[in-house]
């Protein structure tokens, strides 16, 4: 249980990563930011695509085996991105990256709940709380190696890996097949349930919003690599913590689909206003760490409510979901960041402005969400079985 958590917490270290990084690596190889928001599309695409079709695989080749085939990738992905020259060889390690990263994640929860005995509750905490590390550490290994060389961040990436591989060979035991074997189909048809549908084209919108902050945020900074990585540690703390104890919570009170539509609002507002405040570093600051609380209670109260709203089996489910959303991040981080051209605030409003979409959807087609519009007033048995929340 503890190896496959701490190869979680190294393979969310891996989205976080590249942020601090960017304006080195845009100096090094004469990038512009569009340019280097494509190390997050182009990780985001095969992540979307491969999504899709990982229940498929990983009831086959078992989780074990699957987790392993990841990290491999991931590692081979990070050692290549560190020996490349150009900006586009990068990118191009990057897709790999992504390949690994839906490999690795599609079967992690479901090997911690299983070693950990089937008590799901501990086990999502577990999962969760190596996603929110993941994510704050992930930044500051990349400021402070990266002020080192944009280089250095990618092999401490790719040892990190080399030791979660080993030790998931070491101590996880049995292939972890399951027991009903999915078609490759089964997650493309599942999108013909409408409240799916619905909630999974409210997370293409939510993640161009979140993948803006990303692969943007580093530029208006205007700090070393270092500050940068403070800057998104305190992001990524943020988002732990609202995962982990504030989201659960209030999907204990109020519906999923109401507390995910005020939280994007004020999402969106908080983009509005880092829009204002690019000249302004302290209160950007302010803004990019409020932004993580926020999308920690969006990741989770959304992961809850698709699983709420259906009665499919939750590895078809996330499937159909996580590739869906995966395609908002990829489309939103370039879109978003070459709209800078237009003014240092123009990326936030585009963010702001998919967010509030997303807000909108579920209000229009709040009819067709009700499976999933009541409190959840049970631990969320259910990711045991789910792709990712991340």
């Amino acid at each position: 249980m503890w190896a496959v958590a701490f190869a979680s917490m190294v393979t969310f270290m891996g989205i976080g990563l590249v942020g601090p990084i960017l304006p080195s690596i845009s100096e090094a190889m004469d990038a512009t930011p569009t340019q280097t928001s494509f190390l997050f599309t182009s990780y985001l695409v095969v992540t979307a695509v491969v999504m899709f079709f990982t229940s498929w695989l990983s009831s086959r080749a078992g989780t074990r085996n699957t987790m392993l085939v990841g990290l491999a990738v991931i590692a081979v992905a990070a050692v290549g991105c560190a020996l490349s020259t150009g900006i586009e060889g990068i990118i191009a390690f990057r897709a790999l990256w992504g390949l690994g990263n839906a490999l690795f994640l599609s079967t992690a929860l479901a090997a911690i709940v299983s070693a950990s005995g089937g008590t799901a509750g501990q086990a999502v905490i577990l999962y969760e709380a190596a996603l929110g590390l993941g994510l704050a550490v992930g930044p500051l290994v990349g400021g402070l190696l990266g002020d080192i060389s944009w280089m250095v961040p990618f092999w401490g990436t790719a040892t990190l890996l080399a030791i979660g591989f080993v030790a998931i060979i070491v101590f996880v035991r049995g292939a972890g097949r399951s027991a009903q074997r999915s078609t490759a189909s089964a997650p493309f048809r599942a999108l013909g349930i409408r409240s799916l549908l619905v909630l999974s084209i409210v997370a293409f919108f939510y993640n161009s919003s979140f993948f803006v902050t990303l692969a943007y945020v580093p530029y208006p900074l205007g700090m070393p690599a270092v500050g940068i990585g403070l800057v998104m540690t305190g992001f990524g703390i943020g988002l732990a913590l609202t995962s982990i104890v504030l989201a659960p919570r209030l999907t204990h009170r109020f519906s999923p689909t109401r507390v995910l539509a005020v939280t994007l609002v004020v999402f969106a507002a908080t983009h509005v206003a880092a829009s204002q405040l690019t000249g302004h570093t302290p209160w950007l600051v302010v803004c990019v760490v409020m932004l993580g609380f926020e999308i920690g209670t969006a990741n989770t109260v959304l992961t809850e409510a698709v699983m709420e709203a259906t009665d499919l089996p939750r590895t078809v489910a996330s499937s159909a979901y996580s590739g869906v959303r995966f395609f908002g991040g990829a489309i939103g981080a370039p879109v978003g960041t070459s709209l800078a051209a237009f003014g240092a605030g123009a990326p936030f409003l585009f963010a702001a402005s998919t967010a509030l979409v997303g807000a909108a959807l579920l209000a229009i087609f709040r009819s067709i969400l009700a499976p999933a519009d009541h409190p959840v007033h049970e631990a969320p048995a259910f990711e045991a079985e789910a792709i990712t929340g991340a």
